[in-house]
Order: structure tokens, then sequence, then C-alpha cells
């Protein structure tokens, strides 16, 4: 199964963004305004870099299965982005994907992100100083969060076979190293 692939061979990145995001100053309530500013600005980016070229890389096949239309984030980290007076910006680097199969590896970390987007967004509605915070982008499927991570994951481990499993990998590992070198 492709997923599980992707999830041992991308440990060290993702432990490296909830390092990079401060993500246990989330659960111990020390997380700030500012650190959730510079987490939205650095998922903005990537996404702003990413997501179009993701949805333009995969066949009709692909949008049609993973419902590419209900998975559009772009508009709503720009939401917050406003609501938090952040400046749009550019990235410091490009972002290429070479085929299908690294696009399906990227879109693996940004709908990795929703799930746990979905724990930040419900432990910083309850830490002080997070009142007036709207969760756009990190609360984007809702209580659809765990679905549509499933649905997404099941056309994955039943579409991509065993030798574009390093595509996957590399379309992956692509996204997480410009997430983690983005500013």
């Amino acid at each position: 199964m492709v997923s599980e692939y992707l999830k041992q061979n991308t440990a060290e990145y993702h432990d490296a963004a909830e390092k990079l995001f401060n993500s246990e100053k989330i659960f111990n309530k020390t997380f700030t305004l500012e650190d959730y500013k510079k987490i939205i600005n650095t998922n903005y980016l990537m996404l702003l870099h990413s997501e179009n070229k993701i949805f333009n890389n995969l066949s009709e096949n692909f949008s049609e299965k993973l419902q590419l239309d209900k998975r559009v984030k772009l508009p709503l980290i720009e939401k917050d982005l406003a609501s938090l007076a952040l400046e749009n910006q550019t990235a410091s680097h490009e972002f290429e994907l070479a085929n299908e199969h690294e696009a399906l590896g990227a879109m693996y970390v940004i709908e990795g992100s929703t799930l746990g987007g979905n724990v930040i967004a419900k432990q910083l509605s309850k830490t002080e100083g997070f009142d007036d915070v709207t969760f756009n982008f990190f609360g984007c499927y809702q209580e659809n969060t765990g679905p549509m991570w499933k649905s997404f994951k099941e056309v994955l481990d039943t579409k991509v076979t065993e030798e574009n499993y390093n595509q996957v990998l590399s379309g992956a590992k692509k996204l997480y190293t410009f997430l983690l070198n983005v500013n």
C-alpha cells in the first residue's frame, strides 16, 4: 500500500515540519498568535506554489475519483491570511512536479496536513488569545476530515502500482522540502 510506504518514508520530514511549527506548544497551550501566523503563512506559500500544479498534473480519472473540487484549499487559507492581516507573498524558490505520480505524492502531504490541521484548530480554539481566529484552512473539512482522508488514501492505495511508489514518494519529499525551506 502506497499510503503506508509514504508514511514510513516521510516520517523524518513530518517530524521536521512539526518541529519547524513548534507543534508541541499547541498542546501545552503556549502557542502564540505569532506562531499561528507563521504556520498559516508557510502553508499559504506551499499551497500557492503547489495546489494548481498538483491539480493540473492529475488526469481526469484521478480528478474525479479524488473529488478535487472539494479539496481546493488556497481560497480558504487566503481568508485566514486576510483575517490575520498578513500580506500575500511569494516563495524564495520554485516548486515543480515531473508527473502525475509526483503530484499524488505532493497531494499526500497537503491532505495529511488537514488531519493535523483539524486537531490544531480544535486545540487552538480552546487556547487563550485565539477567540477571534477563523480556522478556514485547518478546519476545511470539519466533521468530514476522517472520511476525506480515508477516501484519498483509498484512491492512492487502489490506483498506484508498486512500480510507481518511488515517484509518489519523490513528490511528497519535494513538497515537504519546499515547505521546510519556504521562508
